[in-house]
């Protein structure tokens, strides 16, 4: 198979935690071309998708007693960029990190134009652009924390003194960027509430705080609607978030028969807006998050479960595509 990554400059990216890499290197075992570009590098010409890509080969991690551990450099560029129309490639997959702003949209404007029916996108491009990773868990209200989305000073108040206290996260943000928490009597509650909604125009979601989070944030993931494998995320000594990129530590763990309810919950939604790579967020039985953009955990779910995430994955892309033939 020929497969296109829209990823980020390569050069920025972590082999040993980005599951974009992990993609990609399992793609390069199995015997699959492996192209790359940037969201910026994409065209419409003549009604079809078009991207300047460039065949890259991934040299594979090494697991140690001590983590991971890559070669240096752990790719190869091969050949020079090229003008390539995306339908000529069996797969191409979205995995731009967000924030979610005018060129990633647009970007998804352009995918729009393969043909799906000739080439795989991963995630749907539509599917992205309605699946605000903060928004989309409230349609399942079986499955998440009592929320609110505002930019309403007075109601993020009422809400925040009626639970106790609360979480306050931006709609467009990744990683634990700009999530606060927020209880009654804070002296800065109004500067806080002012500057994250920039004066109230722009709205923010607020969830119940879950005590629950103290053992940890689960993420789990999801390949076309199943869950394939988790992990816990525990947040450091003085911090509250418990993302990775927040200085969290993981930990190893099991999907629980409530989660894998929250799953059951979430598949048809999930399969209609064809959304097929996709990472869950879960603390204490709620739903808090759902991933669409560049869900990332495989490489530590491996090193935990003695998995190969990136090759099941791909496995499941080559059925995907025969389907297509």
């Amino acid at each position: 198979m020929k497969l296109a990554f829209i990823i980020d400059p390569i050069h920025n990216l972590d082999p040993c935690h980005d599951t974009s890499v992990a993609m990609m290197e399992a793609a390069c075992i199995l015997g699959h071309e492996v192209w790359i570009t940037q969201a910026w590098e994409l065209s419409v010409l003549g009604s079809s998708a078009w991207a300047h890509l460039q065949q890259v080969d991934i040299i594979p991690v090494e697991l140690t007693d001590m983590g991971y551990k890559a070669a240096n450099p752990w790719y190869k560029l091969i050949g020079e960029q090229t003008i390539i129309n995306l339908e000529r490639m069996d797969a191409v997959f979205m995995r731009t990190d967000p924030p979610v702003n005018d060129v990633y949209l647009y970007a998804t404007y352009i995918l729009d134009y393969i043909d799906q029916s000739k080439t795989l996108v991963v995630n749907s491009p539509k599917g992205i652009r309605s699946a605000n990773e903060k928004m989309y868990a409230l349609q399942f209200t079986e499955a998440i924390p009592e929320t609110i989305v505002s930019a309403d000073k007075h109601l993020i108040r009422q809400f925040v003194d009626d639970k106790g206290a609360a979480v306050l996260k931006p709609l467009g943000n990744k990683a634990g960027e700009g999530i606060l928490f927020l209880q009654p009597g804070d002296r800065n509650f109004n500067s806080i509430v002012e500057l994250s909604t920039l004066r109230g125009k722009v709205p923010v979601m607020l969830q119940t705080f879950l005590p629950e989070a103290k053992q940890g944030d689960k993420r789990i993931i999801l390949v076309d609607s199943e869950p394939v494998g988790a992990l816990n995320r525990l947040s450091a000594p003085g911090e509250f978030r418990n993302n990775m990129a927040a200085g969290g530590t993981v930990a190893k763990t099991e999907i629980t028969s409530r989660e894998r309810e929250i799953c059951t919950q979430l598949a048809a939604t999930l399969q209609k807006d064809g959304l097929i790579f996709v990472g869950i967020d879960v603390i204490g039985g709620y739903l808090t998050e759902v991933n669409v953009t560049s869900p990332t955990g495989i490489r530590e779910i491996d090193r935990f479960s003695n998995t190969n995430l990136g090759n099941k994955f791909i496995q499941w892309v080559e059925q995907a595509v025969k389907n297509l033939m």
